[in-house]
C-alpha cells in the first residue's frame, strides 16, 4: 500500500475522490489540526538538525567514555 497526500484545488476533485472510495479502490484518511500543527513544527526544527559529521563525533565521544569507564 502506497500513502500520498494531495491538496484538492478543485471541489470536483473531492467529489472524484469519493467517488473511488465508494468503489473501494482508495480509502480517505483525514488528518486532524493537532497532527497538521505536530507536523510543521517538527518541520520547523528540521534546519537546526545536526549534520552527519556532528552525529558521527557525538557517538565517537560517548563511546570513548563508555570504554573508559569500563576499564
Amino acid at each position: 500500500m502506497e500513502s500520498i497526500t494531495i491538496d484538492i484545488l478543485n471541489p470536483k476533485a473531492k467529489k472524484l475522490l469519493e467517488d473511488l472510495e465508494d468503489l473501494n479502490l482508495i480509502k480517505v484518511k483525514h488528518l486532524d489540526a493537532d497532527w497538521k500543527a505536530y507536523l510543521q513544527e517538527m518541520r520547523k526544527n528540521a534546519d537546526s538538525a545536526p549534520s552527519m559529521e556532528e552525529i558521527v563525533q557525538e557517538v565517537k565521544k560517548v563511546r570513548a567514555e563508555r570504554y573508559d569507564s569500563k576499564n
